[in-house]
């Protein structure tokens, strides 16, 4: 379970995508094919969790990074630039931004 603490000093990521209920499974399956077989096993990652609407409209991920460019190397390898054009066509946008933790309740 990925922890949200406020003295957290590594990259966090929050990432949305808009997509139709009608691609929305399948989104799910790539994002989540991804991080099971990509993303988690990049140096640098701590964790995450992939969030859907119940409207199944809008899915929202979380990730935790040691620093800023172990997120950057894991967007720029050669597998996930091209799961990343797969996801592309399932949504119709999608954002990633990169935060710090100004607090935890």
């Amino acid at each position: 379970m990925t922890e949200i603490t406020k003295d957290f000093t590594g990259q966090t990521v929050i990432c949305t995508f808009e997509m139709t209920p009608a691609t929305a499974i399948e989104l799910m399956e790539a994002l989540t094919d991804a991080y099971e077989h990509c993303i988690r096993h990049q140096p640098g990652f701590i964790g995450a969790g992939v969030h859907m609407n119940d409207a199944h409209t809008r899915i929202a991920t979380y990730s935790k990074w040691e620093k800023r460019g172990d997120y950057q190397a894991m967007l720029r390898s050669p597998e996930m630039i091209t799961r990343n054009r797969h996801i592309a066509t399932l949504c119709r946008s999608f954002e990633p931004v990169m935060y710090e933790v100004f607090g935890a309740y």
